[in-house]
């Protein structure tokens, strides 16, 4: 942060050059302007990491500079701190509902100024990191969905079993950092599908043995296809374990209990009501009470019962989910144990 390029306007030569001396010592990178319109040239070869101007200044004052910087769809994202030594509240006002950053009033502190400028420079940094998760997210559910449509039942599968994921595990107790970590593994968790043939993932029909143990080999290649990008390593051990169940009897590893990542155990329970709920040619779904109740029965069997008891409480939500997403067929009659 320390390196970053900070734009200081001030028409005041000697005002100014306390700002850029004061600025530099802490290691920024200073560019100057006297004016609104001389900011705008600069800004036009190179865009600052924050804008630091005075208020009144000839030929263009600040709020003039302001509007032109959050006009250009270049600039729009740039932090500014107005700088005046007037300190009349009707200014502050302004300054604030205009939408500027912050506001300092002349003469501003060496330490004042520079933890204004570090802690606008901070927020930034989380804004862009936070609108960058968001882009990598809707780019994995894009790619997911992608994935998926080469199977006509499962249009949408991703983002509902994200949805189920979420709302379960809001009722466990998980916040911010674990919830990132299952909404990732939840979008990616049937990504290893790429490599299936396309004949058996469109089979009419249930698959027979050599199909399943093709198939049954799509968590371990999703696991590996996600290996090196550290962004996405929450996500590996839902992906790879997903299919395990309580008992030992899932895939592909065997695993059992509380050997089973907890969060693989929580998309473990909204992928199989998915499942459940969609239709199939050679099979009718459940209906989302009835999926309710085989999730309950195979408590103990196939999913944590710990995480069964939150299900149940958070029920009434998930219900609301799938209202939502209108999912077709919800009043068809029961069918045998789903994969």
């Amino acid at each position: 942060m320390a390196d970053a390029t900070i734009l200081v306007v001030e028409d005041n030569t000697m005002l100014r050059e306390g700002l850029i001396t004061m600025l530099e010592s802490d290691g920024f990178r200073v560019l100057y302007a006297s004016d609104g319109l001389e900011a705008l040239e600069i800004m036009q070869n190179e865009i600052p990491d924050l804008v630091l101007s005075d208020i009144g200044m000839p030929r263009m004052d600040g709020y003039s500079l302001f509007d032109k910087i959050r006009e250009h769809p270049r600039w729009v994202a740039v932090p500014f701190i107005f700088l005046t030594a007037r300190d009349d509240r009707e200014d502050i006002y302004l300054s604030k509902r205009l939408g500027a950053e912050d506001y300092l009033v002349k003469p501003v502190s060496r330490l004042e100024l520079l933890s204004t400028v570090r802690a606008r420079l901070a927020r930034n940094q989380q804004l862009a990191l936070a609108q960058l998760q968001q882009a990598y997210q809707s780019s994995l559910i894009v790619m997911s969905n992608a994935i998926e449509l080469r199977d006509q039942y499962t249009r949408g599968h991703v983002e509902r079993v994200m949805e189920y994921s979420i709302t379960l595990a809001g009722h466990l107790g998980f916040r911010n950092g674990a919830l990132n970590g299952l909404r990732l593994g939840s979008i990616l968790h049937d990504i290893g599908k790429i490599h299936i043939r396309e004949s058996i993932l469109s089979k009419p029909g249930p698959l027979n043995d050599e199909e399943w143990v093709e198939m049954r080999q799509h968590p371990v290649i999703g696991a590996e296809l996600i290996r090196n990008i550290p962004f996405l390593a929450p996500a590996i051990p839902i992906i790879r374990h997903h299919h395990e169940r309580w008992d030992g009897s899932g895939y592909p590893d065997g695993l059992a209990g509380d050997g089973i990542p907890f969060l693989a155990r929580v998309v473990a329970i909204a992928d199989s009501l998915d499942a459940m709920i969609i239709a199939r040619v050679y099979s009718r779904p459940y209906t989302p009470e009835e999926a309710r109740a085989e999730i309950v029965r195979l408590s103990d069997q196939y999913y944590d019962p710990a995480i069964v008891s939150a299900f149940e409480i958070a029920w009434p939500e998930i219900r609301q989910c799938m209202q939502a997403r209108s999912i077709p067929g919800l009043t068809a009659e029961i069918v045998l144990d789903p994969e």
